[in-house]
């Protein structure tokens, strides 16, 4: 099959457009530009990040250029440093640390020896000379910083310990206790050294154990013993003294009650008296015989007990009346073993012979004498 073709050249136009080549090129330009564009970016990224200091709390960041630290940054945040290798950056801890002694044989004022361990809290300040002075004393080694501070401890409570006796740091009275006054001496004395030479600063010392070797121990309990021996016999002799003052106070009152009770007693006795002789007064006047006859009793009764014998006349006062009886009462009859007297007169008085027994009144001649047996 045969198709006819008539192509017409005259009043054609020919308009042609980019070619099919055009795009990939276009593609390739955009290629090569983008990754220029994103290493571009990644190596400014990069010079940002090696330029960037960021610093956190409680640390402190030395910036050093060729190794000299030449900044030294403790402001927590953001801050700018050439890259490396130019300047470089190291990181210092600035918290606070702890370090223990351990147990050092120490001498007192005293001679004694005593054991001894302290503890120590410490850290680097936040100021740019002590923490350079920090990085050139031990190179930003807290370990060594530590080892350093324990030989300064060990050395700082040998000469401490000189200063107190052993009464001074273990005592059964707190008053004489001067615990604070050792840890205020200690703390003294190294925190001078520790800045001058390492550049941290001593925040706290504290005494953590403090025991006795065996020979002071035994020193220890015989001074406390005698201290307590002492304090006992204080006490004792206080005790004496108050027991002394109670019975001397006793005994004196006792001698002003017993004066005055007689004084009162001799009072009411002489008030007595004189209302008994008033009434004996009284009494008299009204019955003289009755009052004599009572009286004669009265005084028989003093004067006779029950073992009492008595040889008397009948006719003396006061045994007349066992006799004769009141003035006024008639004499009775003589007895019947009364002879060769009158009847008429009034018998003689017999003896009296008083005994243990019931009284016998014989008649007989007046005695003699009174005989007492």
């Amino acid at each position: 099959m045969t198709f006819g073709h008539h192509h017409d050249h005259h009043g054609h136009h020919h308009h042609h457009g980019p070619g099919p080549g055009a795009a990939p090129a276009r593609v390739g330009w955009l290629a090569g530009y983008g990754r220029f564009l994103v290493a571009a970016l990644i190596m400014a990224v990069a010079v940002v990040a090696a330029c960037v200091v960021l610093v956190g709390a409680g640390r402190a960041v030395v910036v050093t250029r060729f190794g000299n630290p030449v900044n030294v940054i403790v402001h927590p945040g953001l801050a700018w440093k050439l890259p490396a290798p130019i300047e470089s950056t190291i990181d210092v801890d600035l918290r606070l640390r702890t370090t223990s002694s351990g147990l050092h044989d120490v001498g007192t004022r005293d001679g004694l020896r005593i054991l001894v361990q302290a503890y120590v809290a410490w850290q680097v300040p936040a100021e740019a000379d002590h923490i350079r002075q920090f990085l050139r004393a031990v190179r930003n080694q807290p370990d060594v910083a530590a080892q350093q501070l324990r030989n300064f401890i060990g050395s700082a409570l040998e000469i401490t310990a000189t200063s107190f006796d052993l009464s001074s740091l273990v005592n059964t009275d707190p008053a004489k206790v001067q615990l604070s006054q050792f840890e205020s001496r200690l703390r003294e004395r190294l925190d001078e050294q520790a800045l001058t030479v390492y550049g941290i600063t001593i925040r706290q010392v504290g005494l953590e154990r403090l025991t006795l070797p065996s020979e002071t121990l035994n020193v220890t309990v015989s001074r406390m013993r005698a201290e307590r021996e002492i304090v006992a016999a204080q006490r004792q002799a206080e005790g004496q003294r108050a027991a002394e003052e109670i019975a001397s106070n006793a005994n004196r009152d006792a001698r002003v009650l017993i004066a005055k009770a007689k004084t009162e007693a001799t009072d009411i006795e002489a008030k007595s008296r004189l209302q008994a002789a008033e009434i004996y007064g009284q009494a008299y006047s009204s019955a003289p015989d009755l009052y004599t006859l009572l009286r004669s009793l009265d005084t028989l009764g003093t004067i006779v007990s029950g073992n009492t014998r008595l040889i008397l006349r009948t006719d003396a006062a006061p045994f007349r009346v066992l006799v004769d009886g009141p003035a006024t009462v008639t004499a009775a009859p003589p007895p019947a073993s009364v002879k060769d007297e009158p009847p008429a007169e009034t018998a003689a008085p017999p003896s009296a012979s008083v005994k243990d027994e019931a009284p016998t009144v014989t008649a007989a001649p007046p005695p003699a004498g009174v005989k007492v047996e």
